[in-house]
C-alpha cells in the first residue's frame, strides 16, 4: 500500500508541470500577470561595488539561449522587428515569427546574450523584466514593438542604461508599442533604473513611459506591479516620455487636478505593491518595520541594512516565505517519532511542497477548510529560466559582466556563470524544452530532477539544496581565479585564446551541474520505484 501511495504522489508531482499553465491562466486569472520578479542593487548597496539586476522568467516562454555575435554593416540596411520569438524552439527557428516591420540598421551592433528576454551585452549593459499589464484598453496590437524586441535593439546598440532608456523611448514614439504594460530593470556598471512602459490605446502609434533610478545605496524590486509614483524634475533620477501626463488626461486616466502619480494613472491596480514587493523590501531592510497592510505604497527602494552580495540576490529569488505569515505549508503538519530521542515531533508533511498544484490544494482544503492558502511565492515551478547579473567597472568588460544563469525553478537549480565575453554556449542550451520532453535540451536535465524532488520535498530538499550550495560556492570561489586567468591569457596569448578560456569554463561548469542533476533524478527514480 505504501508503494502505491508514493506512486500516486509521484503522478501528482509530475502533473504539476503539465497543469501549471492552467493553474496560472485559467483557474487563477488574477495571477496571469504575476509572471516575473526583478531585484536591483545599486553600486554602493552591493558588497563588492558591483551593480546588479535580475529576472525570473516565470512563464512558458522559450528556454533556448545563445550568444548573438555583434556585426558590422558597411552599407545602409535595415533590421526586421518580429513578434513570436519567445515561442521558438532553437535560435534560427522562423516558423512562429511574424514580421511587424523594419527599422534602419546601425553600422555596428554589440554581441549579447539572447534569452527569451535578452539580458546582457558585451559592454556590460544588462536588462531584467517583469510584466505589469496595466489598463487593457491601452494595448495596441498594431504597434511595431513587443518588449523583447526593444530589449534586443537596446542591447545591440547601447552601452549605458540611460542610452538604452532614451533609445527605447524614441523607438516607441516613432514606431509604436504593441505589448501590455512592461517594466525593464536596466543596469550598467554605474547605475540601475526601473523603466515602466504602456501603450496609449488601440490603433494609436506611440506609447507612454517613465523611468526612475534606484539610488546607488539602495535596492529595488519589480514584481508585476507598476511602482513609479510622482515624477520629479530631476534628470539624475527621473526620465519620462513627453506625453507622460497629457496622455493620461486624454485617456481619462487622470483628472488633471490631483497630483499626477504614474502607477495610479496607468497601472490598473489599487496599490503599488503585493506580497513579493513587500517581502523583498522588508527582507533587506527589516528595521523599517514595513507592514503588509492597506497602505497604497511601499517605498520605491530601500537602503539595505548590510551590503548585498550576489548570493543574497540569488537566495531571495529562491524564497517561498517559509517560516513567515505567508508560508503556504504552515498548516500541513504531521507527527513523527524521532528515532534518536523517541520523542514525538510535529513537522511539515514530507509530501508537502510550496508549489503544489491547484488540484492538490483543492483536495487538501476540501478535507480541512483553509488548510492551504495559495501564495505567489518568489520561486515558482513554471519558471523558464532566471538570471542574476553582476556589472563591475573595475574589470575588463569581458569578465566584468557575468550572468548567473539557471534553468527551471530557481529554488531547485544551480546557477551557471556566463560572461559578457562568452561567445559560445553548450549546444544543449540552444534547444527549447517547452514544447515537448527532450533529452537534448539542457532544461530537462534540471526539470526532471526538480519535479521528482517535489514528490517528497521534505525528504529530498536537503540533498538538492546542498547540491545547489556546492555549485554556488564553486562559482564564488573560482570567480577570482577566472578573472586572473583571463587577464593572464589575454596578455600572453591574445583575445582569441582568452575567449576560448571563458567559453570552456562555462561549458565545463554547466557540464558538471547537469551531470549532478542527472544523478539526482536517477536517485529519486530509484527511491520511488522501491516505494520510499
Amino acid at each position: 500500500m505504501k508503494k502505491y501511495s508514493i506512486l500516486l504522489f509521484l503522478c501528482l508531482g509530475l502533473y504539476s508541470y503539465a497543469s501549471a499553465q492552467t493553474d496560472e491562466s485559467e483557474e487563477h486569472p488574477w495571477r496571469s500577470s504575476e509572471s516575473c520578479t526583478s531585484v536591483m542593487v545599486g553600486k554602493k548597496a552591493s558588497a563588492d561595488g558591483s551593480v546588479m539586476t535580475s529576472h525570473t522568467c516565470d512563464s512558458w516562454y522559450r528556454t533556448w539561449v545563445t550568444m548573438r555575435a555583434g556585426k558590422t554593416y558597411e552599407r545602409d540596411t535595415v533590421t526586421a522587428i518580429y513578434n513570436g520569438r519567445m515561442h521558438t524552439e532553437y535560435p534560427n527557428d522562423q516558423t512562429r515569427l511574424e514580421e511587424k516591420g523594419r527599422i534602419p540598421q546601425v553600422k555596428q551592433t554589440y554581441r549579447f546574450l539572447d534569452t527569451s528576454y535578452p539580458c546582457l551585452n558585451e559592454r556590460q549593459l544588462a536588462i531584467g523584466e517583469t510584466t505589469i499589464e496595466g489598463v487593457p484598453a491601452l494595448v495596441n496590437p498594431k504597434g511595431m514593438f513587443m518588449i523583447e524586441e526593444l530589449e534586443r535593439i537596446a542591447l545591440e546598440r547601447c552601452t549605458t542604461a540611460r542610452q538604452a532608456i532614451k533609445l527605447i523611448g524614441e523607438l516607441i514614439e516613432k514606431y509604436g508599442y504593441a505589448d501590455w504594460g512592461e517594466c525593464l530593470t536596466i543596469a550598467d556598471t554605474k547605475e540601475v533604473w526601473q523603466m515602466e512602459i504602456f501603450g496609449i490605446g488601440k490603433n494609436k502609434i506611440g506609447g507612454v513611459w517613465a523611468a526612475q533610478r534606484i539610488p546607488d545605496d539602495h535596492i529595488g524590486v519589480s514584481a508585476n506591479i507598476s511602482r513609479i509614483g510622482k515624477i520629479q524634475k530631476d534628470p539624475n533620477y527621473f526620465m519620462a516620455s513627453k506625453n507622460v501626463s497629457s496622455a493620461a488626461k486624454e485617456l481619462g486616466l487622470w483628472d488633471g487636478k490631483e497630483p499626477f502619480v504614474f502607477w495610479k494613472a496607468y497601472g490598473d491596480n489599487k496599490k503599488a505593491y503585493m506580497i513579493r514587493e513587500y517581502f523583498i523590501l522588508n527582507h533587506f531592510a527589516p528595521s523599517l518595520g514595513l507592514k503588509f497592510d492597506d497602505r497604497e505604497e511601499m517605498p520605491f527602494s530601500v537602503k539595505p541594512e548590510k551590503p548585498v552580495s550576489v548570493t543574497d540576490v540569488m537566495a531571495v529569488l529562491c524564497e517561498t516565505y517559509e517560516g513567515t505569515e505567508f508560508d503556504m505549508l504552515k498548516n500541513l503538519k504531521v507527527t513523527s517519532k524521532n528515532r534518536n530521542t523517541n520523542q514525538i515531533d510535529t513537522l511539515t508533511s514530507p509530501a508537502a511542497n510550496p508549489w503544489m498544484t491547484t488540484d492538490m490544494v483543492t483536495m487538501l482544503n476540501s478535507i480541512k477548510p483553509d488548510a492551504v492558502k495559495r501564495m505567489r511565492t518568489v520561486a515558482v515551478p513554471q519558471c523558464s529560466y532566471s538570471t542574476v547579473i553582476q556589472l563591475r567597472d573595475w574589470l575588463p568588460n569581458a569578465i566584468g559582466g557575468v550572468v548567473w544563469f539557471s534553468f527551471d525553478n530557481p529554488a531547485q537549480s544551480p546557477r551557471i556563470p556566463i560572461f559578457a565575453g562568452t561567445t559560445r554556449l553548450p549546444k544543449s542550451f540552444e534547444i527549447c524544452g517547452q514544447h515537448r520532453f527532450r533529452t537534448d535540451a539542457a532544461i530537462w536535465t534540471f526539470r526532471r530532477a526538480n519535479k521528482l524532488a517535489t514528490v517528497r520535498w521534505g525528504r529530498n530538499r536537503g540533498v538538492m539544496e546542498e547540491a545547489i550550495k556546492r555549485f554556488t560556492d564553486k562559482g564564488m570561489r573560482e570567480l577570482p581565479w577566472v578573472e586572473a586567468e583571463y587577464k593572464k591569457i589575454l596578455a600572453e596569448k591574445g583575445e582569441k585564446e582568452a575567449t576560448r578560456f571563458l567559453n570552456d569554463y562555462t561549458a565545463d561548469f554547466a557540464g558538471a551541474a547537469m551531470l549532478r542533476w542527472q544523478e539526482l533524478g536517477d536517485e529519486y527514480w530509484s527511491k520511488y520505484q522501491m516505494g520510499f
